[in-house]
């Protein structure tokens, strides 16, 4: 299984008589997964639906789905109450007659409120529920295609991690073989800073000194620090290689490579394994900032 990186873009359309739709569907980087659908008046039902099936699809990171529909317009249905306009006609009909009045037109009564009816075409439960099974098809579609795109940056991600952790097992390297970080060259800078002192202060104790030596020489021990370096690199990499949801596993590691490295940096009492930590921690951050687009 490869990574994947939160982020990516994705849109499908479709059609069913009278409706035309488009899902899109947008994904950037966040700590769990957030969902936020949109959709048009009318299909407020799709809503839960959308929620679930893509949540069943992805793991991390927020994403907005819209859905945009348009219905093709159909011919008006004209309905004649012909109950009401027979009801007019013999009511005219009793009317007393007037050469002055004329008598009424067919057209005239049908222009009376409430004899026509013009009503726009409607959707039928059914085939409104057709059209919903057909939009909820277009969001899967949608989001395969997301996950494609998603699967793609992550195999890029993937390449630029395995590098980032390569160099870093480099310098771990270079630090374990540091000749400043032996037990011998501690020990020997430790006693010429003892000789120094001892020659420029006959007040100072020697045994006191010796201790203190001691305690500083056991604090300038960065083995613990490179041996864990090792430890998180082996697990990163092996999370790597695993592929998956890994983003928080793999983030936890590096906030403990940055916590060693700077670690070493403080502890150290050698310039090149001075300069070795301060790499460390620089490329711990470009790994640290690339991990947070995996999903």
């Amino acid at each position: 299984m490869s990574l994947k990186s939160m982020t990516g873009f994705a849109r499908s359309g479709g059609a069913l008589a009278p409706w035309r739709w488009n899902w899109e569907i947008k994904a950037v980087n966040a700590r769990g997964l957030d969902l936020r659908v949109r959709v048009p008046p009318g299909f407020d039902a799709l809503e839960a639906e959308a929620r679930s099936r893509l949540g069943a699809m992805l793991v991390r990171g927020t994403c907005y789905a819209n859905l945009s529909a348009q219905r093709e317009q159909a011919a008006p249905e004209i309905r004649v109450n012909e109950s009401a306009l027979g009801a007019l006609v013999a009511a005219v009909e009793r009317l007393p007659k007037s050469a002055a009045v004329q008598p009424a037109s067919l057209d005239g009564l049908l222009a009376i409120r409430g004899i026509v009816e013009i009503v726009e075409a409607a959707d039928s439960p059914e085939s409104l529920a057709e059209v919903s099974r057909a939009m909820l098809a277009g969001l899967e579609e949608a989001a395969r295609a997301l996950i494609a795109m998603r699967s793609g940056e992550g195999e890029a991600l993937q390449r630029v991690l395995s590098g980032h952790l390569a160099r870093l097992r480099e310098l771990s390297e270079a630090a374990n073989d540091n000749p400043g970080r032996k037990p011998e060259a501690v020990r020997a800078r430790l006693e010429q800073l003892v000789r120094e002192l001892s020659a420029n202060s006959s007040a100072l104790d020697p045994q006191r000194l010796h201790q203190e030596a001691v305690l500083l020489a056991a604090k300038a021990d960065v083995r613990e620090e490179i041996d864990r370096l090792f430890a998180h690199l082996a697990a990163a990499g092996e999370l790597i290689e695993t592929g998956g949801a890994v983003g928080r596993r793999l983030d936890f590691l590096a906030q403990e490579m940055a916590r060693e490295a700077n670690t070493l940096c403080s502890k150290s009492n050698d310039k090149d394994l001075t300069a070795i930590g301060m790499e460390m921690r620089a490329i711990v951050e470009q790994f640290r900032e690339q991990v947070q687009n995996i999903e």
